[in-house]
């Protein structure tokens, strides 16, 4: 039997399949362009080939096309029976991942790693901050994935991808010395890969790095395609970097030809993210409203989420049809949110409710409500999910409200917290 690049057995006659199936995992792994068509050749030629078949169903699921990834999902479990248990739990646990059965899935992957700690597909679902424990809504998420990545990391050693996942879980859980050398090590192997180069620009984000983030984020992504998976996000970050730099004309240009709904070709919760935190930041910033941009995010998220289920998504929802102005739509994504909160369904907890309630507050000029919002729920803000960059949205809201309603002091208090950070900030946040 051959292997793969981890050193696991593959069961599949063809060489030529196996190496279609090798590219088309580094590809996934490394957030490039392609992995698809590379999963899809290794399939033609081997129609049998089971990991191929969940690794496509966890392509199409990368980009929200949800019934061919179950579809694809379906047939990858059909052609488990004579696989090897490495192979059977290998599928059942992507294929439970693309199913959306999340507790069950993180389950599965753990007992999976702890006989086949390397076998990375199965482990890739749990890592990042869109991974299946970055979006558990547990207070302690990050934590929890430094850990399961600290106990792997000798059977990864120097591998480029797992460097990369380590290292941006390590920035995210205790600050940016301790992941940014992990996060060098990936790139340093492997210069295309754009979770690593991802990890980058948070490490220099966090550091204060607005200058050497602005010029790395902007030649990767030279030669980047639009259709790869990260595009849209690291022109986001691009534009942050350009938004503290005191360059917002060129942030503009970023949000309107990258990140813009219509624009990005990312799936759908990304693009809302980063179009929402965006156009939000650069207001904060002292830029003024465009509203057209405004109702243009608001329509992609009534049309994309018009019911809650992500906190991720929700918030940036929230705060979507805010800023449009649609009180209608603000009081019915509340009033949802409670609900699900009073039932016990809302992973994020009361956390997310009060920042979708804050957002309208702001909007209404009631900064001292948003203080009263906010404030209680500074620690319960990683509860939401996203990265320590995008909750940034929360804080600056809560920054911004301290200084208008002339609270510096609370302003200046929020922002000493800041122990292992050090993200400069537009003129417009600074008490």
């Amino acid at each position: 039997m051959i292997e793969d690049r981890y050193g696991l057995s593959v069961s599949t006659a063809s060489t030529a399949a196996l190496e279609a199936y090798v590219d088309g995992v580094d590809r996934l792994l490394s957030a490039n362009a392609g992995a698809e068509d590379s999963f899809d050749r290794a399939i033609a030629m081997d129609g049998d080939f089971a990991l191929a078949h969940a690794g496509r169903a966890r392509c199409l699921q990368l980009r929200a096309s949800m019934a061919e990834a179950r579809s694809a999902a379906a047939c990858a479990s059909a052609l488990v029976e004579p696989l090897t248990r490495r192979e059977r739990g290998h599928v059942e646990a992507l294929a439970l991942t693309v199913e959306g059965e999340s507790a069950r899935a993180l389950a599965a992957i753990r007992a999976h790693l702890v006989e086949f700690p390397r076998d990375a597909m199965v482990l890739s679902p749990a890592t990042g901050v869109y991974g299946l424990i970055g979006f558990s809504g547990r207070q302690d998420r990050n934590e929890e994935l430094a850990g399961l990545l600290d106990g792997l990391a000798h059977f990864y050693g120097d591998d480029w991808w797992f460097l990369g996942a380590h290292g941006f879980a390590l920035t995210e859980a205790r600050g940016w010395a301790a992941g940014a050398p992990l996060v060098e090590r990936s790139l340093r192997l492997s210069p295309r890969n754009a979770h690593a180069a991802h990890a980058h620009a948070h490490v220099l984000y966090e550091r204060g790095g607005e200058a050497e983030g602005a010029g790395f984020v902007e030649e990767w992504l030279a030669d980047y395609p639009r259709t790869a998976q990260l595009h849209c996000h690291l022109s986001w970050h691009l534009a942050l970097f350009e938004l503290v730099l005191g360059r917002p004309e060129r942030a503009r240009e970023r949000y309107a030809e990258h990140i813009r709904p219509g624009a990005a070709l990312s799936p759908a919760m990304p693009t809302l993210a980063d179009a929402a935190s965006l156009l939000w930041r650069m207001e904060l910033a002292g830029g003024r409203r465009r509203a057209q941009d405004w109702s243009d995010v608001a329509a992609h998220a009534e049309r994309a989420f018009p019911r809650i289920g992500l906190g991720f998504g929700d918030a940036h929802g929230a705060l979507a049809v805010a800023a449009a102005g649609d009180g209608i739509a603000l009081d019915r994504r509340i009033a949802a949110l409670r609900r699900a909160d009073a039932e016990g369904r809302l992973l994020s907890g009361a956390a997310l409710t009060a920042v979708a309630e804050a957002f309208g507050a702001f909007e209404r000029g009631d900064y001292d409500a948003a203080v009263r919002l906010l404030a209680p729920m500074v620690d319960q803000f990683v509860r939401i999910g996203g990265s320590r960059a995008q909750r940034d949205l929360f804080e600056h809201t809560l920054l911004a409200a301290y200084i208008r309603s002339g609270r510096s002091d609370e302003a200046a208090a929020l922002l000493k917290r800041r122990l292992d950070r050090q993200p400069t900030l537009p003129e417009a946040l600074r008490p």
